[in-house]
């Protein structure tokens, strides 16, 4: 299937390549058993190499992105049957919100310092990028959507895909969370915040200082959510 153009060529093209595909898995763009052009077909789409285009191909299949299937090509992989089986095994009392907010507690400090010790430059990349493109003024579906596509591309850049699926079932169980925190441009002006000092700690490969950043932005969001709630914010 056709590929959307790079928006923008930056140093390291590669790694671009592959940050700029991610992102169109992460949002469905390509979804689930897609085929990708071949790599002469890539390469002219982006104007570059073909050897850039194997090792953006290289670094999605290492993460099991994509695989290369005989007679078909790149193909998009299926997303982990792990969710479906962790639902399968949770009663109903599991999946109220302040079980899965605790659950948030537990592991998304983890992943935050899990990326800052394994994040893989396409994987700065996406973070970057999804952070230019958050901010106060956007409205709430929009900014409830990229902080989900943040968190989701934090637990890919862990390099664990246990993980990365935990915090998928915690993302599908918190969209009214989310929502009420995402309700005003001060709550997502502090969202912002709290990603920013996420991503600052990242980049400098800082594990602990991740782990504190996150732990903070959940207390932010957890008394956002209280604060919308006791005041009747709309959902909207």
């Amino acid at each position: 299937m056709p590929v959307p153009p790079l928006p923008h060529r930056r140093p390291g093209v590669g790694v671009e390549i592959a940050a700029h595909l991610e992102r169109l898995i992460a949002t469905g763009e390509l979804a689930p058993g897609a085929r990708l052009p071949a790599e002469r077909e890539l390469a002219e789409s982006f104007a570059v190499s073909r050897g850039s285009v194997r090792e953006a191909l290289g670094h999605l299949e290492s993460k099991s992105l994509v695989e290369r299937v005989q007679g078909r090509g790149t193909v998009v992989c299926l997303p982990p049957a792990r969710v479906g089986e962790l639902y399968a095994g949770l009663d109903e009392t599991e999946k109220e919100l302040s079980d899965v907010a605790e659950l948030r507690a537990v592991v998304e400090p983890r992943i935050a310092e899990f990326a800052a010790l394994r994040a893989t430059a396409s994987d700065l990349l996406q973070l970057e990028d999804l952070l230019e493109r958050s901010h106060e003024g956007l409205v709430t579906a929009e900014s409830v959507r990229l902080d989900v596509e943040f968190h989701a591309a934090l637990a890919r850049a862990s390099q664990n895909p246990l993980l990365a699926t935990v915090n998928t079932l915690a993302c599908s169980w918190t969209p009214d969370v989310r929502r009420r925190s995402h309700t005003t441009r001060r709550a997502r002006r502090i969202s912002v915040a709290g990603h920013r000092a996420i991503l600052a700690a990242v980049r400098a490969r800082d594990g602990e200082a991740a782990r504190r950043a996150m732990a903070d932005h959940l207390d932010a969001v957890a008394a956002l959510t209280r604060l919308a709630t006791d005041e009747g914010a709309p959902l909207a």
